[in-house]
Parts: structure tokens; C-alpha cells; sequence
């Protein structure tokens, strides 16, 4: 039931954002949280996890520390997983852990949401670090019109489609 109250209160949040500036409004804000909240409930779908990271990405793509602004990750190759750095605010110490999200029909990875909850228990594929600690990062396919609104979306009306295609 609580998922379809989020899945219907996310497009009433999103078709609130009328202010010029989307990113700052407190509509969309939300919209975020519930998002990222959204996310969060698709762990529990096994085949929706990612059990290696995905090849192909940018060096940087959109990250968000749920509850912060939009930032970015800078992203690097290494033997164990991807390696992430965090440029932004809200960092979380320990717990907390990374979901690099990827769209289930276009398995475009969309960008990174930051949980400053307990890591979970899902294969790992690399590692994000902020200027205080360094969290474990997973990755999940996900419907993306369920995360994200385009009149709001999760990493902010300035980030890219795509990190991968």
C-alpha cells in the first residue's frame, strides 16, 4: 500500500514545480526524497541487482546524497569495482552506502543516490568516497518514470540523460 500511495504522490510533487528554479524548490525537494525512498524499495528485487558494474561510463555522472542538492561522482575503473569520488555536499560517514541506478528499459545508468543508512546485503561493485569516509556502492535496474519526474528530476534539472548507454 505504501508503495502505491509514493508511486502516486510522486507525479502530484512533480507537477507542483512551477517555480523557475526546479532544483531549489521545496516541491521537488520531496519529489527527491520520495524517489529516492522508491529506489530503495526495489532492493529486495533480486534480478533487478547488479552483480559487476556496467561498462562504458562517463568519468563523472550525476550523484545525490538523499536529503542534499545534486552533485557529481568522478568515476574510475579499478580490479574490485568502480571507484567513485564524491564532489559535493552531505556525505554521509559510516554507514551508508551508494546505488548507481540504471534504467531497466534502456539500461542507461542514470546516476548515484548516497544512503546514510546500513550497508545492505547486495553484491558490491565498488566503492564511493567523500571527503570523510569511503561507503560501499551497489547497483540496481530500476523503472526510471517511478524514481525520477522529468518535471523533477531526482539528480536536478542540469544533469546529463545518460551515463552509459
Amino acid at each position: 500500500m505504501r508503495s502505491l500511495l509514493s508511486l502516486l504522490f510522486l507525479p502530484t510533487l512533480a507537477a507542483a514545480c512551477a517555480s523557475p528554479n526546479l532544483d531549489n524548490s521545496a516541491v521537488c525537494g520531496i519529489a527527491s526524497i520520495a524517489g529516492a525512498s522508491m529506489a530503495l524499495q526495489q532492493i529486495s528485487n533480486e534480478p533487478a541487482r547488479l552483480t559487476s558494474p556496467p561498462g562504458g561510463l562517463a568519468s563523472a555522472i550525476p550523484a545525490r546524497v538523499v536529503g542534499y542538492a545534486p552533485a557529481k561522482v568522478l568515476v574510475t575503473d579499478a580490479p574490485n569495482g568502480l571507484v567513485m569520488g564524491y564532489e559535493g555536499t552531505g556525505f554521509p560517514n559510516t554507514p551508508g552506502f551508494g546505488l548507481l541506478l540504471v534504467d531497466d528499459s534502456s539500461e542507461v545508468v542514470r546516476g548515484v543516490l548516497i544512503y546514510d543508512k546500513e550497508e545492505q546485503d547486495l553484491p558490491k561493485i565498488g566503492t564511493i568516497s567523500g571527503s570523510t569516509s569511503t561507503i560501499p556502492l551497489y547497483g540496481l535496474r530500476v523503472n526510471w518514470s517511478s524514481v525520477s519526474d522529468t518535471r523533477c528530476p531526482i539528480f536536478g534539472t542540469n544533469a546529463p540523460n545518460s551515463g552509459k548507454k
